[in-house]
């Protein structure tokens, strides 16, 4: 602090006529440029400093205010250069506050002893009684929190996470808070024990207590009106508002709660939102989005979910307390009024609908429909392939992405098809298969881990499996083919080989960064055995994870080529790559036709119904419907769905003329 000097009796002589007291004047301390005219009314006491008071503040409606300290009580604080501090009811008691702060309307703000605000705090997701508890803290990952909560089989993982995470703790714990450079607090309540970060904007908050609201020029954080949150972090961009109530949560980038939100031992990621209803032990991985009154999400692992209104869970049978978790894998629906009783597991893009009490597993289908009927879970495998509504939502989450941020905790992979999902179809496949084999061609119904699958469906989501498995290893040997140079088959082998030898075997969906499970092993092995000593170190491999997705994907591509349409990349012919190029243009055809059809369900008379309200005839009503929806096929995702078949077809001749040149030489 050398920068400051003691203050003069001159300027203690100005000070006490404008109202200010303190028991020691020799404790306070000033820059030199410090005017004493620009605090007033104001009582000090322990150690104070007191920067230069210069900027004029532009205030809504034209209003300017001068910065400088104003009827208030400050105890054992720095204010730095350019705060504007106003009216506060009870006092600020040590904070180190920079520059361009304001602070005005407050009740108090303060630091009651030493702290970790809000750092270490233990999160109990998914089972509220304990043991897949998350430490929080500020640089907090999904990923990292991935392998906290479902690794407990590796003790030495997360005995070495725990102390990480603990030293990580220890270096932010103080007795004195940090208010950054432009933050802006007004009209809030009670403060205690809260970090601020740079530009973060508070409000008409309640009461907050120990927490951290980390927070950037170019990503600021927002807490709103009547919030109240304790043990809790908010990263950059972050929105808690509508005296929302949060407990013991993570709050990650770009994620809103807000409309009277409950949330307590819940961790949410990268742009999740929640309104109106509560949340209570989930892991909401990046895109969980809950917008309705009598939504309760409990005791659940979700990713990319989107939960209709009076979803429900229950996560305990009334014996040993709630101790039944659920696992939802990324890009679900749960319809309205749904319930799933827990345990269960449900796979990656599947919609759930109706009341469900079995204890069903189906994360080997996914793209299904898991409907109820009579008290029974049926299952439709594969039908949400050809549904224009998760094609719409895999394209809307990366225009969604709120973060602006220079540095993102969350490496995110918006892929609907992955290694990840279509491994799991390729195994639905097997599946089904053995199911039709071993029960008979003839059986009506078949039970598969507690859901009913019927032989209609089954036949039906072989068949659209097949073509999803098709569209999706097309889909990277064509980009293969259209990026690479070959004249000779020797030189297309040379350019389909792949390029890391990691990627061939079994993928993992990490909380929205999907990735080889052995890459993952060997992580964790390094974490183990202290080769990896930092958080943010494992944060940078999550990073590189998500640069290597697309060669990692290759490597898989290229195994299953050979396993699932008998093509080896090193002995190709071109011959060979025409016709299955021919084949994925057919199928990438054929489920563009099938959403084509399910996006024209929304034009039909039985969607017109509720349209010309006071028309007398079928024309009024058509002419309401047109003007409001617009006609069918100049709907933009209509639109989309023939320029992407115009498109594939033309690439898919493109790619086979290049390798026609190769045939008739």
């Amino acid at each position: 602090m050398t920068e400051y000097r003691n203050i003069t009796p001159a300027e203690v002589e100005v000070l006490q006529q404008n109202g200010c007291s303190c028991g020691d004047w020799s404790r306070v301390r000033v820059k030199d440029g410090f005017a004493p005219d620009s605090v007033r009314n104001v009582s000090f006491s322990g150690e104070v400093f007191l920067g230069v008071f210069r900027r004029q503040l532009a205030c809504a409606g034209g209003v300017v205010k001068r910065s400088g300290i104003y009827n208030a009580a400050i105890h054992s604080c720095v204010v730095e250069d350019d705060v504007y501090i106003n009216r506060v009811k009870d006092y600020i008691a040590n904070y180190r506050i920079g520059k361009n702060v304001t602070i005005e309307c407050v009740d108090t703000l303060a630091v009651t002893g030493v702290s970790a605000f809000g750092n270490g705090t233990c999160v109990a997701v998914l089972n509220e009684t304990g043991g897949r508890e998350i430490p929080i803290f500020n640089e907090l990952s999904a990923h990292t929190a991935y392998l906290i909560a479902f690794y407990r089989h590796r003790p030495a993982l997360i005995a070495r996470l725990k102390q990480l995470i603990d030293g990580y703790t220890q270096g932010v714990r103080s007795d004195v808070g940090v208010i950054e450079e432009g933050a802006h607090i007004s009209g809030c309540r009670t403060i205690l024990n809260v970090n601020v970060g740079a530009y973060a904007k508070l409000e008409g908050a309640c009461r907050l207590s120990n927490g951290s609201i980390n927070s950037s020029k170019k990503d600021p954080a927002y807490v709103g009106d009547g919030v109240s949150a304790e043990n809790f972090i908010l990263s950059s961009g972050s929105s808690v508002s509508g005296a929302s109530l949060i407990s013991a949560c993570f709050v990650g980038q770009g994620t809103v709660l807000g409309k009277q939100y409950s949330a307590e031992n819940s961790v949410f990621f990268a742009n999740c939102q929640g309104f109106h209803g509560e949340a209570c032990s989930i892991f909401a991985g990046p895109y969980t989005v809950s917008h309705h009154k009598s939504t309760l999400l409990i005791a659940t692992y979700c990713a990319f979910l989107n939960a209709g209104s009076g979803s429900n869970q229950s996560n305990h049978m009334y014996k040993l307390g709630p101790i039944h978790q659920g696992i939802i894998e990324r890009g679900s629906k749960t319809a309205s009024d749904s319930y799933i009783l827990w345990p269960a597991k449900i796979g990656a893009f599947s919609l759930v609908m109706g009341r469900h009490y079995r204890n069903f597993d189906t994360s080997d289908f996914p793209f299904s429909y898991l409907i109820e009927n009579t008290d029974e879970s049926f299952l439709a495998p594969a039908v949400n392939l050809r549904s224009i509504g998760a094609v719409r939502d895999a394209q809307k989450w990366p225009q969604r992405d709120r973060r602006k941020d220079d540095r993102l905790l969350d490496s995110i992979v918006f892929d609907l098809l992955s290694p990840y999902s279509v491994q799991k179809m390729v195994k639905a496949c097997r599946i089904l298969e053995d199911l039709k084999r071993i029960s008979g061609q003839t059986s009506e119904h078949y039970m598969f881990n507690s859901a009913k699958i019927t032989h209609r469906a089954l036949e039906r989501g072989l068949h659209l499996y097949g073509l999803g498995i098709t569209k999706f290893l097309g889909n990277e040997l064509v980009k293969m083919l259209e990026a690479s140079e070959f004249l000779s088959e020797a030189e297309l082998r040379l350019a389909l080989a792949p390029k890391s030898a990691g990627g061939a075997g079994e993928w993992i969906d990490m909380a929205g960064l999907p990735a080889p499970k052995d890459e993952v092993l060997a992580m964790i092995e390094k974490v183990e055995n202290g080769s990896i000593t930092s958080l943010r170190e494992m944060n940078d491999i999550f990073r590189e994870w998500k640069n290597s997705y697309s060669l990692w994907t290759w490597s898989w591509v290229a195994a299953r080529l050979k396993t699932e349409k008998g093509i080896d990349v090193e002995t190709v012919t071109a011959c060979q790559l025409e016709q299955l190029v021919e084949e994925w243009k057919n199928a990438v055809v054929a489920l563009d036709k099938m959403m084509y059809k399910d996006a024209q369900k929304e034009f039909t008379l039985k969607s017109q119904v509720s349209f010309g309200i006071d028309g007398e005839d079928d024309d009024v009503r058509l002419s309401d419907f047109e003007n409001v929806r617009g006609e069918f096929t100049e709907h933009p995702a209509v639109k989309g769905i023939l320029k992407h078949i115009e498109e594939k077809s033309a690439l898919a001749e493109k790619v086979k003329s290049k390798l026609q040149k190769i045939i008739q030489t």
